[in-house]
């Protein structure tokens, strides 16, 4: 074999481009991996910035569930934006082929909310409730008439906030309610909802 066909074959197994990555490609797609499972993390704990408060702050299978829809999502953007560094096209095809099935296992979670049950669901809705104290105790409203609808938006998610702790906490203790004799048994007390929010 002529010596410039022996070059040009050792070249093409070196690089990048080629379809065997080197040392350096494979440790190029562990970060890669790395950066996105990181993201997905900080995505998780960003979506609870907006709570009222951090008592408010729960574990949350939807919040989960989204996480695994935007991390797939990046993961493909990124690795489109990124072709020029990431040229193993079996790799590249197994992380999209890999996202896309995490992008669908993730809808249908979102969307069917099979996991999720009693707890876990008031779990969930007690930082959405809070999304909704802080936007209402915050924005500002001129309208007398939407202040005043502020005012009871706070106060019904404050009262079903305290109704739903007190539910996750007899239901950890005592389990479900199964039946309407059990709950009249176990009745839900009055709460009472405050807004530090006040109209003209």
């Amino acid at each position: 074999m002529p010596r410039h066909e022996e070059t040009t074959d050792t070249q093409e197994a070196a690089s990048p481009g080629g379809d065997h990555d080197g040392k350096d490609g494979g440790m190029s797609y562990l970060r890669f991996g790395a950066m996105i499972a990181t993201s997905m993390v900080f995505m998780y704990g960003v979506m609870y910035l907006n709570t009222f408060e951090l008592a408010h702050v729960r574990w949350s299978e939807t919040r989960l569930f989204m996480t695994l829809l935007m991390g797939s999502t990046m993961a493909i953007i990124m690795l489109g934006f990124m072709l020029g560094m990431y040229k193993n096209r079996r790799v590249n095809m197994a992380i999209v082929a890999a996202s896309l099935v995490l992008f669908g296992l993730g809808t249908w979670l979102v969307r069917s909310q099979t996991t999720v049950q009693e707890t876990f669901f008031m779990s969930a809705m007690i930082p959405h409730h809070s999304i909704a104290i802080l936007t209402s105790e915050r924005s500002e409203i001129e309208d007398v008439r939407v202040c005043e609808l502020a005012v009871e938006i706070i106060e019904a998610q404050r009262r079903e906030i305290a109704e739903m702790e007190w539910l996750i906490e007899d239901i950890d203790q005592n389990g479900s309610a199964a039946s309407a004799t059990q709950a009249e048994q176990r009745p839900v007390p009055e709460f009472d909802g405050s807004s530090s929010r006040t109209c003209p």
